[in-house]
């Protein structure tokens, strides 16, 4: 899960980048880059939140009307300074790109790549990879004047090689920007305009939540398979490269985005409502006795308020997040997420105090935030503390993009649920049914007729998909996680590519 944004205008860009990007934190907080186009490419790009990132100089400096942004959560690769996005390749024409996703044939495209094409590559990411295919693909259409017919071509030979999950924006020098989405529209993409004067500019990204702060009206969501291409004129071209059918990760309305936004047709806060009144019915069933139901912030609101209203049970905020310590489930190693989970999240003890409370997170993942907070409701006086998950246990990695890559880390793929609520010391646990996930995300999108629960019940996608896949992604990731490679330790200059100017 990265976010990714792209935008396409008449004035410089970089203010609706960078605007957006922050809007698109929560989608990856390990490193940010921006790059933009005049006659040159602009780049910025390093390790931390975009408010770190960014300062007013180097904001300044990246100059043009169109250019693509990154926010980045490590899933492939490792979490150094030099696998931070968008990556750029020189030739043809100068390309840059951003990706949200991942290649499961990645490792086999690099060897391709180095052995048949001689393409050199500085880092272990397929995000690199996959710009490398894109930019062999466009140099073999050999255009003497660049058209939409040779993007779309080159599209559809990366849809032919590559497998996994990507949505990916690309700036193309002195040409214009391209999105593209995978045939199974795994990951989001989307599009917006607004009226510059009589002509129209445009925006590409993961999420519309973004769209109304920056004074774009959402259009619609890429297709599986689609590319959309704007000029250099802001001529928005869009074609079918190959044939798919929509099956998007049930995991984004579950946690990953953010709660304003609407995500192929389906509003992200009132599926997460709904998940949360299905987990009702079995609470009720239970017969035990229930003072307040307290949300684990902050994506459990929702739900956490579906079931409460269900229920006729009284809704508390008891417990407090603070807002400078981020997402513990997207932060690279353990021993940094069992830290960080002691600073993240403080009781209201008079909210606990002689109560019986039913506490509601989004999913239990590795079970380490959903013990402590058991013990801080139990220190600050509740008499009992009842669990429920607003989505079913997780039993198998992703392979598309979400860091849970091996069963080993999955609390809820070796053991009962009798067994996972002796571990977190709640007195009774409850998780939502993959039927009602699915029922709560399809009833926004009646034609949404699949989507990925390959993390829920082994059902994936993509044909590639088999035991043997996930124990050798699981295992590639655990080697590569919290590594820093000696590439990373290159300095900005030996980074920077012909015609580009980075800084």
């Amino acid at each position: 899960m990265c976010g990714i944004l792209a935008v396409s205008g008449y004035k410089d860009a970089v203010q609706d980048l960078y605007d957006g990007l922050i809007v698109l934190q929560h989608r990856g907080q390990d490193a940010a880059g921006i790059v933009t186009y005049d006659s040159q490419f602009h780049l910025k790009k390093s390790n931390g939140m975009v408010r770190d990132v960014f300062h007013a100089h180097s904001l300044q400096r990246l100059k043009g009307p169109m250019g693509i942004g990154h926010v980045r959560y490590p899933t492939a690769g490792c979490a150094s300074e030099f696998e931070a996005q968008p990556f750029f390749v020189n030739s043809p024409f100068g390309i840059a790109l951003a990706h949200n996703g991942n290649l499961t044939n990645s490792k086999q495209l690099a060897k391709e790549l180095l052995e048949n094409d001689f393409r050199h590559l500085n880092t272990t990411s397929d995000s690199e990879v996959l710009l490398n295919v894109f930019a062999l693909a466009l140099q073999r259409s050999r255009p003497i004047k660049l058209t939409p017919e040779h993007i779309f071509r080159a599209v559809s030979t990366v849809h032919r090689r590559c497998q996994g999950s990507y949505s990916a924006v690309a700036l193309i020098g002195g040409q214009g920007i391209l999105a593209f989405r995978d045939p199974f529209g795994i990951r989001p993409l989307q599009i917006g305009k607004r009226k510059y004067g009589m002509k129209e500019e445009y925006i590409l990204c993961s999420e519309n939540t973004l769209m109304k702060p920056l004074g774009y009206e959402f259009v619609r969501d890429v297709k599986p398979g689609e590319a959309i291409f704007i000029d250099r004129n802001n001529q928005m071209h869009a074609r079918i490269c190959r044939r798919g059918h929509l099956a998007p990760c049930a995991f984004e309305w579950v946690y990953l985005a953010a709660p304003d936004s609407v995500l192929d047709n389906v509003s992200v806060y009132k599926a997460r409502v709904r998940m949360g009144e299905s987990l009702a019915k079995q609470i009720k069933a239970s017969g035990i006795h229930i003072d307040s139901v307290i949300p684990i912030p902050d994506s459990s609101r929702a739900a956490a308020a579906g079931l409460a209203d269900k229920l006729k049970i009284r809704y508390r905020e008891g417990l407090v997040k603070n807002r400078y310590i981020g997402r513990t489930f997207i932060m690279p190693g353990q021993q940094i997420r069992q830290r960080s989970i002691h600073f993240k999240i403080h009781p209201i003890d008079l909210e606990f105090k002689g109560n019986n409370v039913l506490l509601v997170d989004d999913s239990i993942v590795r079970g380490n935030t959903s013990r402590k907070i058991v013990e801080m409701a139990r220190e600050s006086g509740a008499k009992k503390v009842y669990f429920a998950s607003a989505s079913p246990p997780l039993t198998g990695p992703c392979p598309y993009g979400v860091d849970i890559p091996t069963r080993d880390e999955l609390v809820g793929a070796n053991h009962s649920i009798e067994e996972i609520r002796k571990i977190i010391g709640a007195d009774a646990l409850f998780y939502a049914k993959v039927e009602d996930m699915v029922k709560a995300i399809r009833i926004g999108n009646r034609r949404l007729q699949e989507l990925c629960t390959g993390c829920f019940n082994g059902r994936y996608p993509t044909p590639e998909i088999t035991p043997k896949l996930l124990l050798d992604l699981g295992r590639h990731r655990n080697t590569t996680r919290g590594t820093v490679t000696s590439s990373s330790l290159m300095s900005d200059g030996e980074e920077s590519g012909p015609g580009m100017t980075l800084i």
